[in-house]
């Protein structure tokens, strides 16, 4: 089974049904639902992905969708040791650099799925689209 980290944009994506990016986002998840792939995040995506929901929703719906994606997801503790690596990293974007090694402390991760590919430069682990990583799943190519 394929295991993909999946950013923070991508879960966001599904959740509040951002359009167009949300068809694949969807396809994505309702592959790990059907045990196709195992999926982690980062557990800072649980609080940032609350924050934008909660802009556009109420706190119950939030607290209900993220609770949902909590059924699909092993979440992966953000430790001292991962900020410090995110800090030392020279990544642009802080967030990106605890994505990064979030996922790079998932033994055997096969691929991190994120809108912003370009934030990610110069690293060990491929780094494709929701899009691009279904489309590889369902292809039996990943």
């Amino acid at each position: 089974m394929k295991k993909v980290f999946v950013d923070t944009n991508v879960i966001i994506d599904f959740l509040a049904d951002r359009k167009p990016f949300s068809e694949f986002a969807a396809k994505l998840f309702q592959l790990a639902q059907n045990g196709r792939i195992k999926v982690y995040i980062s557990s800072i995506s649980i609080n940032n992905t609350y924050y934008i929901l909660r802009q556009v929703s109420s706190h119950r719906k939030a607290l209900k969708l993220i609770e949902n994606i909590l059924g699909l997801v092993t979440v992966k503790a953000t430790d001292e040791e991962i900020f410090l690596k995110a800090i030392k990293s020279g990544f642009a974007d802080f967030e990106d650099g605890i994505q990064y090694f979030s996922a790079k402390s998932v033994p055997g991760i096969d691929v991190i799925v994120t809108r912003n590919a370009r934030d990610f430069k110069k690293i060990e682990i491929p780094v494709l689209s929701a899009e691009t990583t279904v489309k590889l799943i369902l292809n039996e190519k990943l």
